[in-house]
């Protein structure tokens, strides 16, 4: 008799085949055990299976139904009974096999559909034709194919849809989730591929919570994967996305290994990431928060590169004659006695310096002005007035102008459609 390796759990059709039965549990030599049977047909289990299964599963159980011909019933029966069974016995998706030898057409559509969230390996014996010599078995004096087949090695491109249309939603926990659930339960060829998009997933979702090293190590496992997978051919639309992928990969890259304490590329991603709130989630309390530390990012970037002034520990003699006294009296921190600067500060040092974004700033403040002051009284502000989305986007054009940034220049999050 053939050996597979022994399998996690093991759910059998069984209406009066013993034969067939004992074959398929000896051969996976199951750890958990159910039957899937009319009750006419426990005695049978219990007199003829029984006894000649070479090794006894750790637990088994039954699910008896009333009815074998008739779908509906049998599905009611195995959906109220399978689930809790499996919990109880820690069987994680992927782990089941499921054998419909013995099962009527009824009971095997029901119990495929019943066990699809954690079945990955449908099995049955199959009467042999002539000449049909591939895994051919005797029983009883009959000779049988063992066949198996994933059905979610094909059910598969549906979820990969779904994971995708998560992630362009930006809901990036939950596409990891059911790509990881997809990459349990498909065949071992496509488990790499999957596990790429759970990478990816993943890699974005620690991305937009500021995990920058995480992400980066998340998406260069996932580009690796990918590209082996587009010389297999992959699946369709990947090649095109992935060039932007990579980008997004550099883009992490130069962000985690900058070695200064003002990274030149958080400024832009802030303002991104602002962007990304208030036109993909519409979230348009999160985009003037990270907008405006956005904006502060730019200054923190100009001062310190070319000024060398870090604004949470400024010299007072750093700044303009003009800002001296007030930073010695205003902005000193009585807890570890360093002077910072606020934000406008910061881009009145600029101006004071004779730097064109800080020029750019006195030039735009009666426009600034009342969006800063709407972003005052928001609620995510000091206030309890939600901001609208208009002020948002206004205050969203003046960061862009003030630093002459282009577009182009901000990181981009891909779209799926694969």
């Amino acid at each position: 008799m053939a050996h597979d390796q022994p399998v996690k759990a093991l759910v059998i059709a069984l209406t009066d085949d013993a034969a067939a039965a004992i074959y398929s549990i000896n051969r996976l030599q199951p750890d958990s055990l159910c039957f899937v049977l009319p009750a006419g047909a426990k005695a049978l289990v219990e007199s003829d299976v029984q006894p000649k299964i070479a090794q006894m599963p750790r637990r088994w159980d039954w699910i008896l139904l009333e009815e074998t011909g008739e779908f509906v019933g049998c599905y009611r029966a195995l959906s109220q009974a399978l689930p809790e069974m499996l919990r109880t016995w820690d069987v994680q998706p992927g782990e089941l096999v499921v054998d419909v030898t013995g099962a009527t057409p009824a009971m095997a559509g029901a119990l495929t559909l019943a066990t699809l969230s954690h079945s990955s390996r449908i099995v049955s014996l199959v009467p042999a034709r002539e000449g049909q010599e591939d895994d051919r078995i005797d029983i009883a004096g009959n000779p049988f194919l063992w066949t198996q087949g994933n059905p979610w090695d094909e059910a598969a491109s549906v979820s990969r849809r779904e994971g995708c249309d998560l992630f362009n939603r930006g809901l990036f926990a939950a596409s990891a989730k059911l790509f990881r659930e997809v990459e349990a339960r498909v065949s071992g060829g496509q488990k790499p591929l999957y596990r790429a998009f759970a990478d990816l997933a993943d890699g974005y979702d620690l991305w937009e919570r500021f995990h920058y090293r995480q992400a980066w190590e998340k998406l260069k496992n996932a580009v690796k994967a990918f590209d082996m997978a587009l010389v297999w051919g992959g699946p369709q639309g990947l090649k095109a996305i992935l060039p932007l992928i990579k980008a997004n990969a550099g883009f992490l890259e130069r962000l985690v290994l900058d070695p200064a304490p003002v990274k030149d590329l958080q400024a832009l991603d802030l303002l991104a990431y602002a962007g990304r709130r208030l036109h993909g989630t519409h979230d348009s309390e999160a985009a003037m928060v990270s907008l405006i530390r956005a904006l502060e990012a730019f200054a923190q970037r100009q001062l310190f590169k070319q000024y060398q002034i870090k604004t949470w520990d400024v010299q007072p003699e750093q700044l303009p004659q003009a800002l001296q006294e007030t930073c010695r009296s205003c902005w000193l921190e009585d807890l570890d006695g360093k002077y910072k600067l606020p934000m406008q500060a910061q881009f009145r040092t600029l101006a004071g310096l004779g730097d064109q974004m800080g020029q750019a700033f006195l030039r735009e403040w009666p426009t600034m002005k009342p969006l800063l002051d709407a972003a005052n009284q928001a609620i995510l502000g000091h206030g309890f007035e939600p901001v609208k989305a208009e002020r948002v986007q206004q205050l969203y054009d003046v960061v862009v102008r003030l630093s002459g940034v282009h577009e182009a220049s901000l990181p981009k999050f891909p779209g799926l459609a694969l």
